[in-house]
């Protein structure tokens, strides 16, 4: 067969469409169309909505482990931020409690000095403060250890009170301290007038069953005394002034086989938890000493003189 004959065409093994560029052109003036359409007459508004609707479902499942996350990381912020806040509270609520036991403190022992001063001008004795330092280290004895001694002028036997009455007496001098033997010791006894009656008597430390408080001893059966009865320095002994308060009457317990009875009181002052104290000084050591007797032999010749 002459080649001139042979058809040129390319064999139609594919279907043959519109170009490409053709399809570019259609296409971009579908496009252009719609958005003018779109803008003029908003006909995709429907289908948006139909749309939105169909894949919120995956919208929602996709946006989940983000939210999560995202509440994960609010939750420990808020929880490392919410323990910081209560760990400042704390401390703060530590720190005001501490401020205001120490007020307590403050204003107590306010009210103390202010007691103490008040029976100070009470008593015309010469006194000086002076501060507990702390208990004496015998179990089987009351004492304490104030802060001022031989030094200051303390002597021995010096009276201790505090703003509610009497504590004690110095028994022992060191040259910057001093003990104080308290009011309830057993070795202790203290002149006192009941202020009901006027009847004298002598209190002692009760180193029995009442180890804080003091027995008036050697007062008959019949002694006009109650329960509720004070009791104050009578000053006869020469230590304590007169009219300072002791202890009160708690319990009269009737003898039969005893001519005495057995009385019980309760210490007024501080004894287990006084702070600020004052020492007096002894009433003996204020009294002029008794003058000395005269000679025989003056004291005839001046009768015979006067005769």
């Amino acid at each position: 067969m002459p080649l001139g004959t042979l058809d040129r065409s390319p064999p139609p093994f594919f279907r043959q469409g519109p170009s490409a560029l053709s399809k570019l052109t259609v296409f971009s003036a579908l496009a252009l169309f719609l958005m003018v359409a779109d803008v003029r007459f908003t006909i995709s508004k429907p289908l948006r909505t139909v749309l939105a609707t169909a894949i919120y479902p995956l919208q929602w499942l996709v946006f989940k482990p983000v939210e999560w996350s995202r509440d994960a990381s609010q939750y420990i912020e808020t929880l490392t931020a919410a323990q910081a806040d209560a760990g400042r509270v704390r401390l703060k609520l530590a720190q005001q409690s501490e401020r205001a036991s120490l007020v307590e403190q403050l204003s107590l022992e306010n009210t103390r000095l202010r007691q103490l001063l008040a029976l100070r001008e009470r008593v015309s004795t010469p006194s000086q403060a002076a501060q507990v330092l702390y208990d004496a280290a015998d179990p089987y004895t009351h004492k304490v250890i104030i802060d001022i001694g031989r030094l200051n002028g303390v002597s021995e036997g010096s009276p201790v009170i505090d703003e509610s009455g009497v504590l004690g007496q110095v028994t022992r001098i060191y040259p910057s301290v001093s003990e104080v033997t308290l009011v309830i010791d057993r070795d202790q006894a203290i002149p006192v007038l009941n202020t009901r009656t006027g009847a004298r008597g002598v209190a002692f430390g009760d180193a029995g069953a009442h180890s804080a408080a003091l027995e008036l001893r050697f007062m008959a059966t019949n002694a006009d005394v109650q329960a509720g009865d004070l009791l104050t320095t009578s000053g006869v002994d020469g230590v304590y002034p007169p009219g300072l308060p002791v202890a009160r009457v708690e319990k009269v317990e009737q003898r039969t086989d005893s001519a005495f009875a057995r009385i019980f009181c309760v210490p007024v002052g501080l004894v287990q938890g006084a702070r600020h104290v004052m020492v007096l000084k002894p009433v003996g050591t204020q009294i002029p000493a008794r003058p000395e007797a005269e000679p025989a032999a003056q004291t005839d010749s001046k009768k015979a003189k006067q005769k």
